[in-house]
């Protein structure tokens, strides 16, 4: 399933491109005048191959939910637990990423791919589960290459049915206790950056357990033999595979899995925060064309996601300080890709509204 998605992603078509901006030069208003929004509007047309590009409504919200192993070292102050609880509590509609996907009628998806329980069935849910949750990074490899192949397909399929069922953007979520964590040590790996400099607080956490769990991360990439070298790359998918069995968990590889099928059906994702982003950097590095794909919903208070959208060449398109996850900041950002690609479909050119533009 992960060879054929691959061999199914086609980069940013270049005429698309060049109609979206010459069709945006037509509109109804100053060239360059609505800055990022058009910027948007033509990144999609590339993505879809079309101009104006489809609308990207409905949207379908997946969040994949997963424990980790080195939760045990102490670098998070909530306890594990709270993983299946909060997967309950989306089930029932109580969380503030329920909300956010009611106020702009986006569908919500949990998917078990790496719970470290038993989870009852409950609408909503669909079952992935690959191991019950993932072994402790900072001692050895978090998951095997099987399973980190697994959690991909998990994705992949996720991504599949939605699109199937209608969905016509994807947003990425996710839920998993110390998962910050791994996103910190995947995003060293992937950006060459110092565990130091993307290492942030996560739920929130005082001083001495940061100070723990920055050098947790460095244990990470020292015991998987990632400290030093240079980051995996679109040329080397094995390299990358096992960058991300070494030091991921398995709602990342799920969520890149889900990149990587929106680019294969040319739907595009809106990436959530930090966990999103290192997950987003494991789909560049299978193949750097999935990223034509995607949007940055947000700006995650964690300094690693900075640094892995600096990596990826993506903007933000919202920047609250946000640090929940659940696919909270790709919700808010979802109606401002709707009104990017609403300008291309309704506003008049000048020459269809007889408007005269500006003397040269």
């Amino acid at each position: 399933m992960l060879a054929e998605t691959l061999a199914a992603i086609r980069p940013a078509d270049p005429v698309a491109l060049a109609e979206a901006r010459a069709h945006q030069d037509r509109l109804t208003k100053p060239r360059g005048s609505l800055g990022v929004l058009e910027e948007i509007a033509v990144r999609l047309a590339g993505a879809a191959g079309r101009t104006p590009p489809p609308m990207p409504e409905p949207a379908a919200l997946a969040i994949f939910a997963a424990d980790h192993g080195v939760h045990a070292r102490g670098v998070s102050p909530w306890p594990q637990e709270v993983t299946v609880q909060m997967v309950a509590n989306f089930l029932a509609g109580g969380a503030v990423a329920n909300a956010f996907a009611a106020q702009v009628g986006a569908s919500v998806t949990v998917v078990d791919v790496g719970v470290a329980a038993d989870l009852p069935d409950a609408p909503g849910l669909r079952r992935h589960k690959v191991a019950y949750g993932t072994a402790d990074l900072s001692a050895g490899p978090a998951m095997t290459a099987d399973q980190a192949v697994q959690a991909l397909e998990a994705g992949i399929a996720v991504a599949r049915d939605l699109v199937a069922q209608g969905a016509r953007c994807l947003i990425t979520g996710d839920m998993g206790i110390a998962n910050t964590t791994a996103s910190a040590a995947l995003i060293s790996a992937f950006t060459g950056r110092d565990p130091a400099e993307v290492t942030g607080r996560g739920t929130g956490i005082d001083d001495e357990t940061y100070e723990h769990k920055v050098g947790i991360v460095r244990a990470a990439l020292d015991a998987n033999g990632l400290t030093g070298g240079a980051p995996p790359s679109g040329d080397a998918p094995g390299e990358a595979l096992r960058a991300l069995a070494a030091v991921g968990g398995f709602e990342h590889a799920a969520i890149a899995g889900f990149v990587l099928q929106g680019a294969a059906a040319r739907v595009p994702v809106i990436l959530d925060g930090v966990i999103a982003g290192a997950a987003a950097l494991v789909a560049a590095a299978l193949d750097p064309a999935a990223i034509d794909h995607c949007v940055a919903g947000h700006r995650s208070a964690e300094p690693g996601h900075a640094a892995a959208l600096a990596h990826l060449g993506l903007r933000p398109l919202v920047d609250l300080e946000l640090r929940l996850g659940e696919g909270t900041g790709g919700l808010l950002a979802h109606p401002t890709l709707c009104a990017a690609v609403r300008v291309m479909h309704d506003v008049a050119t000048f020459d269809s509204a007889g408007v005269s533009e500006k003397s040269v």
